[in-house]
């Protein structure tokens, strides 16, 4: 039994490369900005913004995993230190007594505003000025068949 190998074309396999070293730099250059900034790491912004945006303010530890993208192991550390730093409490689901809800606190709330204030210019810096509006819906819709 023979099997036909297919081959991605040249112009599929440049547009990988592409995606995959501009999505490397660019989240470089908008975590130095978030550094020098004294701003804490984007995966912090990311979780912080999910449960912003979330009735409540909270969510199953496993939703933000699904909503970040983010490892379970790197998600259960991640939650700790926000924890510790006071950006999100963990509440026991009513339930069933032995799940926890991320909630986020106030003080989370602040910081997830306060960091927006350096990501949104990083993203115009990084992102905006180097598109025309046009291009850049483009290239969301380009992308947004691979979600």
């Amino acid at each position: 039994m023979s099997h036909k190998t297919v081959e991605p074309s040249e112009a599929s396999t440049r547009a990988w490369t592409s995606i995959i070293r501009a999505r490397e730099r660019l989240l470089g250059a908008i975590e130095a900005d978030l550094k020098a900034a004294g701003m804490p790491p984007l995966a912090w912004y990311d979780v912080l913004w999910e449960l912003a945006r979330a009735q409540d303010g909270r969510l199953r530890p496993y939703e933000i995993e699904e909503q970040t993208l983010l490892a379970q192991y790197n998600l259960s550390r991640l939650i700790d230190r926000l924890e510790r730093e006071g950006l999100v409490r963990r509440e026991v689901f009513a339930r069933d007594g032995r799940g926890r809800w991320v909630v986020i606190t106030e003080h989370g709330r602040q910081l997830r505003e306060r960091m927006w204030g350096v990501y949104g210019k990083s993203i115009e810096t990084h992102i905006g000025c180097r598109l025309a509006e046009s291009e850049a819906k483009m290239l969301a819709c380009l992308l947004d068949r691979f979600l």
